[in-house]
């Protein structure tokens, strides 16, 4: 898989792939301790996971395996905006639609970076969108590093794919992370 400037750079930053020699990461973020996260060729299918049967909720089983990552290729996120036809609002969701009943559909950003929420550490959920369990991907970045920066979107309530995605980091929350 070939990626763009804008990947590369932020996979450097976050310390995500061998391939990339200046890695780096947040300050108040941490690598998993198993090392650098490997590539994925796409984002996986989420799990089939019958949530309404579980015993306890909880969060699917994650939808991008434990040190890997992947780059999600279509928008994801907010902004939502009313679609022309009913469809998924985004990838690995169902339909949704605003207090109208119009569809929604996702215009957010396209590159986002997905991992598993258990190799991301030192993160803390800020606020969550109204669910019954976790967080949603409808209000946007939740995710807030202990350098003060909203970097990333927990999606965790029980219906919905387990992951986290649209790491951002800003180069001056980076520095370089040592081998």
């Amino acid at each position: 898989m070939e990626l763009g400037d804008e990947h590369g750079a932020a996979i450097s930053r976050l310390g995500l792939g061998d391939a990339y020699a200046d890695q780096g990461r947040c300050l108040g973020v941490r690598r998993p301790p198993d090392g650098p996260l490997t590539p994925l060729p796409e984002v996986p299918d989420a799990p089939y996971y019958a949530w309404w049967d579980a015993e306890e909720p909880g969060p699917s089983p994650a939808t991008v395996p434990a040190g890997r990552y992947a780059i999600e290729t279509e928008p994801y996120g907010v902004p939502l905006v009313v679609a022309r036809t009913p469809g998924p609002v985004m990838p690995r969701h169902g339909e949704h639609g605003n207090v109208d009943g119009k569809p929604l559909v996702s215009q957010g950003p396209r590159g986002n970076i997905v991992i598993s929420p258990n190799d991301a550490c030192g993160l803390e959920l800020r606020h969550a969108s109204p669910a019954c369990y976790g967080a949603t991907p409808d209000g946007g970045m939740n995710q807030l590093c202990a350098c003060g920066a909203l970097v990333a979107t927990l999606c965790s309530d029980c219906c919905l794919p387990y992951e986290l995605y649209e790491l951002r980091l800003s180069a001056a929350h980076v520095r370089a992370a040592r081998p």
